[in-house]
């Protein structure tokens, strides 16, 4: 059973790598098709340094507004799909891999010589109830993503559970882009199984 009162310990570590992994080239070529879609600078300025931008694919129901799409809000129960998963069968095949309810999926992309500044994001933690799950998809041998200042490799269509709401901050010091593929989605037992086989 999932504990899920604020105060209680950590169950999971704070890295995790799932026991599944999705195809690279596939992810690379949902990117592609949909790349030239309208991204939306993240709302919160002062996180960060340089280019940090979303594409909302799954998010709050009537949500209009780019802002409001792009925002992952812990109180929204009802949610819309951008029809840009027409054009990404890859990703909604990731989408659909998931076995517990998905809150918001967006692409996050963080651009050459771009900063995110440490910070947390309160109550991301499985214990607590919602889990941020990182998929990525385009990266490079540059970008350093630490949390709780110990950095977290991640290779092209490898699945992580990050707990978020403990400090990390992210670092792309190459020459490409870093996108992430990042669902935020509701810790039921059938997610708490997976992460307890994770690595």
């Amino acid at each position: 059973m999932l504990v899920t009162q604020r105060q209680s310990p950590f169950i999971f570590a704070d890295r995790l790598r799932l026991p599944v992994a999705f195809d690279p080239a596939g992810l690379r070529d949902d990117l592609e098709r949909i790349a030239n879609a309208t991204w939306v600078d993240h709302f919160v300025k002062q996180n960060y340094e340089g280019d940090w931008s979303v594409l909302p694919l799954r998010y709050s129901a009537g949500a209009t507004h780019p802002i409001m799409q792009a925002y992952s809000d812990p109180t929204v129960t009802a949610f819309d799909e951008s029809p840009l998963l027409d054009h990404a069968p890859h990703i909604r095949g990731a989408m659909a891999w998931f076995q517990c309810p998905l809150q918001t999926v967006r692409l996050m992309r963080l651009t050459p010589g771009s900063i995110i500044k440490e910070h947390f994001d309160h109550d991301l933690a499985a214990e607590w109830g919602t889990a941020r799950i990182h998929i990525p998809i385009t990266t490079n041998p540059q970008v350093e993503f630490m949390v709780n200042r110990e950095p977290v490799a991640m290779d092209p269509g490898s699945v992580w559970y990050l707990r978020l709401s403990d400090p990390h901050s992210v670092a792309n010091r190459g020459t490409t882009d870093r996108v992430h593929l990042v669902i935020d989605c509701t810790a039921n037992d059938w997610l708490t199984e997976q992460l307890a086989a994770g690595t």
